[in-house]
């Protein structure tokens, strides 16, 4: 797909961007190359082909759900200046 410059300025003004006419040229260039691919990749016959989120077909491996670490609220909290029922207790800061 060709594009002309009065597109590319058509669609500088619709995406809010300015750009100088030294800079319509090589921008019709590169949109009309990139058009040009898309082209392409809708002439690939996709029939039969399902879609995927992701080429690889990744699998999540999980691992089972339990707990690794003990409990070391204690030895961790106790450096802190005020606990309260297992939580830090910081100054207010909003009024």
């Amino acid at each position: 797909m060709a594009l002309t410059t009065d597109d590319i300025k058509q669609i500088a003004h619709l995406a809010r961007i300015g750009l100088d006419d030294s800079a319509l040229e090589p921008l019709r260039d590169d949109l009309s190359t990139v058009l040009s691919l898309v082209e392409q990749l809708n002439a690939v016959d996709t029939t039969g082909v399902d879609p995927m989120a992701h080429p690889g077909n990744a699998v999540l491996r999980l691992r089972e759900d339990k707990v690794s670490e003990e409990n070391r609220r204690e030895s961790l909290q106790a450096p802190a200046p005020q606990v309260a029922q297992g939580y830090f207790l910081v100054p207010r800061v909003i009024e």
